[in-house]
């Protein structure tokens, strides 16, 4: 199908329920569906959105676009859960339609009040010379689940930011909240947080940008995302057209995170120690990552497993994307670590050892499991997942615990190829001379690897033949190591 702006566009009714019911057989049938991360039921899925526990279950929204693996009249889909593992999708929650969201219900948040949850949202609308105006919106959800707009603007976007101002994340501070916006600045192109403050949800004070030390933002900063992490402030967001010299990426826009001293909100000022920027994920594909602080104050993360402006292999099946695992976040010496929640153990089925000095340590994977294993130091090798039983086909990780110390995530020979423009390799760099310890979740076509308890995370999708199921060492050699092959169930 030749995707134009006006099919893009096209209301929601203009489909009928036998193009539905063929989209979504297309999903279903799927070799590269995940099995147990939330992926979407037909065509697009993008960010998370409204990450919260609300009426005793975790919600989690998605933008959708459930007609195709395209970018056009988006909605957010509603997913449920007791224990951050097991989803259950509702279907479409939040409809585009009205003047302030004709051509989009774009990215937002979620704050429980009082006895409902409150929905905070960008609207996007165009006008018939195609310019974008964007509205920072309102909707509540009641414990049913049903959602009614604010029938007004929150926030209309100020003179001095471009078209581009979105993805609002709504905070309570005391007895007033906050709005974190993304923007654009007007006059310098560049890319700013903004920063509004309300006490009813309706008269709110536009405080400007959030003054910070983290220099050149590049031209848009999108889905800001304040959360606390061991009662530190950690704000992550994603710069588009970050300077390399701010931080090098490979990626075409990375997903970053600062650990601060304080956010000042009387004077909308950002404190830290440093201005360093760092990943939140080493892989190929995370992006617009959302986190949430629990009613216990833990802190919470999940991200989309996409990235703008990429086209993956399975858009020929008209549907595109998933969610990652949700994290456990914690900070260890001003460093973000990422941990699966423990309910993850519940979709273990069988679990076997690993055999030692062998080159083939699992023969037929099934392609949903969880592989957790421990490299000891003072060693290099290439442990190949997802191969057919030799060196030329499989999802490499090339590793080092000797001197130089890396593991180097290689997919140039692991099925269908695709953005080979922004490279086929990632490498993170580990200790030296110490034990490697790895803990990888593969799921059909997606792969998350925890690195020595979550001090780095590289996450990335792959769409390798189903019939490549073993899990393999290169070549036969004398390494030493110990872990377990888990087979995973369906979420």
């Amino acid at each position: 199908m030749i995707w134009t702006r006006e099919k893009r566009y096209q209301p929601y009714s203009a489909y009928s329920e036998a193009d539905k019911e063929t989209l979504a057989e297309q999903v279903s049938s799927s070799v590269y569906k995940p099995a147990f991360h939330i992926h979407p039921t037909s065509g697009l899925l993008n960010d998370p959105n409204g990450f919260s526990y609300f009426n005793g279950q975790w919600h989690i929204f998605y933008q959708a676009f459930p007609f195709g693996p395209v970018h056009g009249l988006k909605s957010w889909v509603h997913c449920v859960s007791d224990d951050l593992v097991h989803w259950h999708n509702l279907g479409i929650a939040l409809n585009p339609g009205n003047q302030y969201d004709s051509h989009g219900a774009y990215s937002g948040s979620a704050q429980v009040i009082n006895d409902k949850l409150f929905l905070m949202y960008t609207g996007n609308v165009r006008d018939k010379n195609w310019q974008r105006r964007s509205y920072q919106l309102g909707a509540w959800m009641d414990e049913n689940n049903q959602i009614t707009k604010v029938n007004q603007p929150l926030i209309t976007a100020p003179d001095y930011v471009t078209e581009h101002f979105r993805d609002p994340q709504l905070l309570k501070v005391n007895d007033e909240y906050f709005a974190l916006i993304g923007s654009q600045d007007k006059q310098n192109l560049r890319g700013e947080f903004s920063l509004y403050k309300t006490q009813d949800l309706k008269n709110w004070e536009d405080m400007g940008y959030i003054k910070h030390n983290l220099g050149d933002m590049g031209y848009m900063v999108e889905c800001p995302n304040l959360v606390y992490v061991d009662d530190k402030p950690v704000l992550i967001f994603c710069p588009q057209g970050l300077p390399q010299n701010i931080l090098p990426t490979d990626n075409i826009y990375p997903n970053v995170y600062t650990v601060g001293s304080n956010l000042d909100f009387k004077t909308g000022t950002w404190y830290s120690d440093t201005s360093t920027l760092m990943q939140l994920d080493a892989g190929f594909d995370v992006y617009a990552s959302q986190a949430v602080n629990a009613p216990d104050g833990q802190a919470y993360l999940i991200s989309w497993v996409g990235l703008p402006e990429i086209n993956y292999p399975s858009d020929k099946e008209n549907w595109a994307h998933c969610l990652s695992l949700v994290k456990r976040l914690k900070v260890v010496d001003n460093k973000l670590y990422q941990i699966p929640v423990t309910a993850m153990s519940t979709l273990a089925v069988a679990e076997q050892t690993l055999p030692q000095n062998q080159q083939v340590l699992v023969t037929d994977t099934k392609q949903q499991y969880e592989l957790k294993l421990d490299l000891d130091s003072n060693q290099t090798g290439n442990l190949l997942l997802a191969s057919d039983g030799t060196s030329d086909n499989g999802l490499q990780l090339q590793f080092d615990t000797n001197n130089e110390g890396y593991l180097i995530v290689d997919r140039s020979n692991v099925g269908e190829k695709f953005a080979t423009k922004y490279g086929e390799t990632r490498k993170v760099n580990v200790n030296p001379h110490k034990k490697l310890s790895l803990d990888i979740f593969v799921d059909h076509s997606i792969c998350e690897i925890f690195i020595n308890g979550g001090e780095q995370v590289m996450t990335l999708r792959f769409f390798a033949p189903q019939t490549q199921t073993m899990i393999a060492f290169s070549e036969q050699n004398t390494l030493k190591y110990s872990g377990s092959y888990i087979l995973l169930s369906d979420m």
